[in-house]
């Protein structure tokens, strides 16, 4: 979190510099975690020495579906079979026969989304996406972007790592705010996955990895429980929800409660990548986004832009 907040350092002082006399920050998931640590007083995270003058020429610092209090998705990632799946990934990556095998693999991928096509008529697929705008283009070699990202990833998990509850915990002892800047947060819940009726094997694949994904992000960690402030909100956002609300509902990936800091900006019925657009629409030129997971959550283009006109207003008022 710090080599991101360092680098969302770097970001502002390239495009602003000093000639912005007011700031504000959006913080999408972890992104949000990131904009709190640049702002805290006194903090240092690198060579650059601008944290002060950024702080003091910002004015609101919002947060969407971000795990303040940390997510138990990461406790799982981070454990040792978690751990040994990431080193089974690296190890492909890094061996010629491991690139060759994934390589195979993302040719099979690429062949059957093509198939699908015309055989099933399953056009516009989350597996298509992900072919167009990922492995498509991957090439055995040992240099490609792809697999420099999987070596990444197994070497440095110092992120999963810091999302835990226990991480999150020293964090927040550590990460204050500042009083002259509003600090606002709005948060995402997703009903409780169902199973999937029907007879598209995408979707039914689809809600089987998000009902995973949820049922994890329900562990609660009670050694670390949320603050009083997010159990005083917890019924004012009961009232909000068309289900009910408990210290397990979360949007897949964070716990809702975990998502309530500063002032409480509102909620909305969505999973965790729904409200940075990835949902089912077509966008104004005509492309498809099959979204991400298929959560249930029926979240669309009208929820979608009810919730950044509050953000917006957060910013206009500010």
């Amino acid at each position: 979190m710090r080599r991101r907040a360092l680098t969302l350092l770097e970001f502002v002082e390239h495009h602003s510099g000093s000639n912005s006399h007011a700031l504000h920050f959006v913080g999408h998931s972890t992104g949000g975690l990131d904009v709190r640590l640049l702002l805290t007083p006194g903090v240092k995270l690198g060579q650059v020495s601008a944290e002060d003058s950024i702080a003091a020429r910002t004015k609101t610092a919002i947060t969407l579906g971000t795990p303040h209090y940390g997510t138990p998705l990461a406790n799982t990632l981070t454990n040792l079979n978690g751990r040994n799946w990431l080193m089974l990934v690296t190890a492909l990556a890094t061996s010629k026969p491991g690139r060759y095998t994934l390589y195979g693999a993302a040719r099979a991928l690429t062949l059957w989304s093509r198939v699908d096509d015309f055989i099933l008529g399953h056009t516009h697929t989350l597996l298509d996406s992900i072919v167009e705008r990922l492995i498509k283009d991957i090439k055995p070699d040992a240099d490609d972007s792809f697999f420099d990202f999987v070596r990444s990833v197994g070497v440095d998990q110092g992120a999963l790592v810091q999302l835990t509850p226990e991480s999150i915990d020293l964090f927040n002892a550590a990460v204050l705010d500042r009083a002259d800047i509003d600090n606002v947060s709005f948060a995402t819940a997703a009903p409780f996955p169902k199973p999937y009726v029907g007879w598209d094997p995408y979707k039914m694949m689809s809600r089987g990895l998000f009902a995973l994904s949820y049922s994890l992000a329900r562990r609660e960690q009670r050694q670390y429980p949320y603050p009083d402030h997010a159990y005083e909100l917890l019924e004012e956002i009961r009232n909000l929800l068309p289900f009910e609300l408990d210290r397990g509902t979360n949007d897949g990936v964070v716990p809702t409660l975990s998502q309530l800091w500063g002032r409480f900006g509102g909620i909305a019925v969505a999973d965790h990548l729904d409200v940075v657009g990835q949902f089912p629409h077509d966008d104004e030129g005509g492309v498809h986004y099959p979204g991400w997971l298929h959560s249930g959550s029926n979240f669309s283009k009208n929820d979608f832009a009810e919730l950044w006109s509050k953000i917006a207003a957060v910013i206009a008022n500010a």
